[in-house]
């Protein structure tokens, strides 16, 4: 990548929706070109998709719980179960391996605490765990889908 992606890239995280001439004018290329470094980028797989990203207040999911999990069963086959559980909770957001004292993040939205109650609920009945613990986010300082684009 040089600095035409970079620069074509950062623009596309922050607005997909900007038509090609539009970028390309704002960092100095034809559209073809432009087009083309766009094309490339989606084709390599640097652009994974292009997305909107929704209010979650206005969708009534404002409320974000973060849940660390361990288990005691570190093994793929865990893995893979609990992996393909996960799919089955549209309010989990995101869900990451971690190192450290917990095994597992998750990111869930929900509307209140009355829905995280539900949620927990199903959950547990779904996989073994060792331990659940769940923190409940105050208030949202930042938030980017935005990647940096310096370390490439």
């Amino acid at each position: 990548m040089d600095d035409f992606d970079k620069k074509i890239l950062q623009i596309l995280q922050h607005d997909c929706t900007r038509s090609v001439s539009d970028i390309a004018d704002q960092i100095g290329l034809s559209t073809t070109p432009c087009w083309r470094r766009i094309q490339a980028m989606e084709k390599s797989g640097i652009i994974k998709g292009r997305v909107a990203l929704a209010d979650p207040e206005k969708l009534n999911v404002g409320l974000t719980v973060f849940v660390m999990i361990k288990t005691n069963q570190h093994n793929p086959d865990w893995l893979n179960d609990f992996s393909q559980i996960s799919e089955d909770f549209p309010e989990i957001s995101e869900f990451y391996r971690m190192s450290g004292e917990v095994d597992y993040l998750l990111r869930v939205v929900v509307s209140d605490m009355k829905a995280y109650d539900a949620f927990y609920k199903k959950l547990i009945t779904q996989a073994s765990f060792a331990d659940i613990s769940s923190s409940f986010a105050m208030e949202e300082i930042k938030y980017s889908t935005a990647l940096p684009v310096d370390y490439v």
